[in-house]
This record gives C-alpha cells, sequence and structure tokens, in this order.
C-alpha cells in the first residue's frame, strides 16, 4: 500500500455520508494508518453544546489523534457553511505545513460543497425585501418566483418555502437569478488539492438500526442532562443548536409533555428521516467518480485503504 504524501499537490482526504454510518470510526483507522488530522465536517458537531446529541467523539474514542473544529463554536451563534469552510481551509493548511493528511470527516453536504465549489457572491439582500418575502405564504411566493425566475422555480419543490422565498428575495434585491449567483461561485480549493474521497452508502436497514441503537446509547450517557443545560442557557428557538435533532423532543420530555419513551421515539423517527435525506443527497449529489463504499463497516479497512490512502 502506497501511502499519500501530505504536501505533495495538497492531499485531502475525505469520508462522507450519512449520520451513523461510521465515518469517524473510519477516519480514526485511516489516521492510524498515515499522521493526520481530522477535521470535522458536520453542522451539528461544532457547537460545544451538542457533545453527545451530535454523537461527537469522546477525548477516548479520539484515540490520541488530533481532531479539530469540533465543539469549537458556542451554541450562541449560528455557523454558516461560509464560516466553516473558512475555518476548515485554515486547519487544512496547517495540516500540509506539518506534513500531515488533513481527513475530512462530517455528513454536512453543503458544507463540502462550499469548501470545495466556493460560494456564490450574492450582495446583501435588501432588509425590506427580506422582510416583505419571509412573510409570504408559500403558493404565494412560489407563484411569485415563478414569474421572476422561472428557471428557480422549475428546479425547486413547491413546498420548501424556505429555498423560495430564498430564491425570491435574491432575485427581487439584486435584479439576477439565483443561478446567475451560482455560476459565479469563488473561494473554492477543489482545483487546488488533490482530493480522496469516499461516500459511505451502508444498506438503509443497517444504518436505521444503528440510528435507533445509537439514540439509546445517547440518552445513557446523558442526553437528556445535556438539553436541560442547554435549555437553562434561554437561546433563542430560532438558532441551529436549538433546531438541533432530539432537542425539542427530549425538551419536551423534560417539561412533561410527553414520557421518556415517546421523546426516544420520536427523536429515533426523526435520526432515520434525517439519515435517509442524506443518504439520498450523497448518493445524488456526489460527483460520479468518487468512490463509494455500500457495504457494512467492519474490521477489514486494507481495501477501504487502498482507495483513499494511495498516491
Amino acid at each position: 500500500m502506497n501511502m499519500i504524501s501530505p504536501k505533495q499537490d495538497r492531499n485531502v482526504a475525505l469520508v462522507v455520508g450519512p449520520t451513523a454510518s461510521g465515518k469517524s470510526a473510519l477516519a480514526l483507522e485511516i489516521a492510524k494508518k498515515q499522521p493526520s488530522v481530522i477535521i470535522n465536517a458536520d453542522s451539528a458537531q461544532v457547537y460545544r453544546d451538542l457533545a453527545i446529541l451530535s454523537a461527537r467523539p469522546t477525548d477516548g474514542e479520539m484515540a490520541g489523534i488530533e481532531h479539530q473544529l469540533f465543539g469549537y463554536i458556542d451554541g450562541s451563534e449560528a455557523c454558516s457553511a461560509a464560516r466553516w469552510a473558512d475555518d476548515a481551509k485554515t486547519a487544512i493548511a496547517d495540516a500540509h505545513a506539518r506534513n500531515l493528511v488533513p481527513i475530512l470527516v462530517g455528513g454536512t453536504g453543503l458544507y463540502v460543497r462550499v469548501l470545495l465549489d466556493g460560494i456564490a457572491p450574492i450582495p446583501e439582500i435588501d432588509p425590506a425585501t427580506r422582510r416583505e418575502t419571509r412573510n409570504m405564504e408559500a403558493l404565494e411566493a412560489y407563484e411569485a418566483l415563478q414569474k421572476s425566475d422561472p428557471a428557480s422555480a422549475e428546479r425547486l419543490n413547491p413546498a420548501d418555502i424556505t429555498r423560495i422565498q430564498r430564491a425570491l428575495e435574491v432575485v427581487r434585491s439584486t435584479g439576477k437569478p439565483l443561478g446567475h449567483w451560482q455560476q459565479h461561485k469563488a473561494g473554492g480549493i477543489g482545483g487546488d488539492i488533490r482530493l480522496h474521497p469516499l461516500v459511505m452508502l451502508p444498506p438503509r436497514d443497517w444504518l436505521y438500526r444503528r440510528c435507533d441503537l445509537r439514540l439509546e446509547t445517547m440518552i445513557e450517557r446523558g442526553a437528556k442532562e445535556e438539553v436541560a443545560r442547554l435549555l437553562a442557557r434561554d437561546l433563542p428557538r430560532n438558532l441551529p443548536v436549538m433546531r438541533a435533532i432530539g432537542v425539542a423532543e427530549i425538551a419536551d420530555w423534560l417539561a412533561g409533555a410527553c414520557s421518556g419513551a415517546a421523546a426516544i421515539e420520536r427523536a429515533q423517527i426523526a435520526t432515520r428521516q434525517y439519515a435517509k435525506r442524506q443518504y439520498t443527497w450523497f448518493r445524488n449529489q456526489s460527483p460520479a467518480d468518487w468512490p463509494r463504499m455500500e457495504g457494512i463497516l467492519n474490521n477489514d479497512f486494507n481495501s477501504i485503504f487502498d482507495i483513499i490512502l494511495h498516491d
């Protein structure tokens, strides 16, 4: 097996896939084979307040391997894909400077896309336009988008109110459709590095069982207490940390609005639905030439190492 040189061609390993697919375990095994630093690419694991509910690796699970961008942002802040991408660029450059292989691992496809492809340079949206657009009902906004930006309307689901409002406010504020700005993305590093990607797409039944079991383990590890501490901070409910899977369900449990069993079941359902969306995204949106691992992760890692750790 030929190991990759961190500095030569600016090599970067990437392990992506749905939640509970075994990405973190695989990243650790790769790091044990070659001096590396593991860099988080999961939108929930960036928050300090969600160590348990985000399944962030514990100190013991990190096994002495350096991890970056895990739990580094306070829950009172909202981390954007652009902010994470800037932080990831810094972490990658630092790893290369120290002759370490950066291993990006996570399940947030948008983060990875912005890092590799860049971000559309959309000008600031006029506040009045944003308020007007965000107050529109889904059907009203969609019909307005069909007139102002038919290409975006054709691409979007009529029920996806968030993306519809975003596309509408962009065309109304800038005078140009969203597609115009997306064609002028800037800041991506995809053309400046040599990427060694792997998409993990294990059997769905196995994945969903893993989701259910992991949620039960989170409860045993103190997820209920973690949510209680988060609620005690009295943060705005629209912050990403407050919308994380499990927070609302356990909050209802703490308030006596449902039983513990009901809260766990609801959180498990939400986790499976999230895993399904991630699975679909990575299967359909990842470049066709990115290798896929469709089996179950086991202790025989050699074939996987041959895919990622090659020059």
